[in-house]
């Protein structure tokens, strides 16, 4: 199965429609990869979706980058006992 990062770069790529190869876990969601507020609520829409679980969403919108948004999610897993 693919990690929790690799998870995260894919729903990234579909919603703002880049190629998964060009996201790096370091690039930012807004200044590097284009992001706009509508496409970040989006984001965490599909991500809740994409790991079954319900994130608080002023803490998902805080996020900034990729490889941040991964371990955030993961930890929002473990919380409510959604394997990985």
């Amino acid at each position: 199965m693919a990690s929790v990062l690799d998870r995260v770069i894919e729903v990234t790529a579909r919603v703002l429609r880049l190629d998964p190869a060009e996201i790096k876990p370091e690039h930012s969601f807004t200044a590097d990869l284009g992001a706009e507020s509508v496409q970040s609520i989006e984001l965490v829409a599909m991500f809740e979706e994409e790991f079954g679980i319900e994130m608080d969403e002023d803490a998902a919108l805080s996020v900034q980058s990729v490889g941040t948004a991964a371990e955030f999610i993961e930890g929002v897993c473990k919380q409510q006992g959604v394997a990985v």
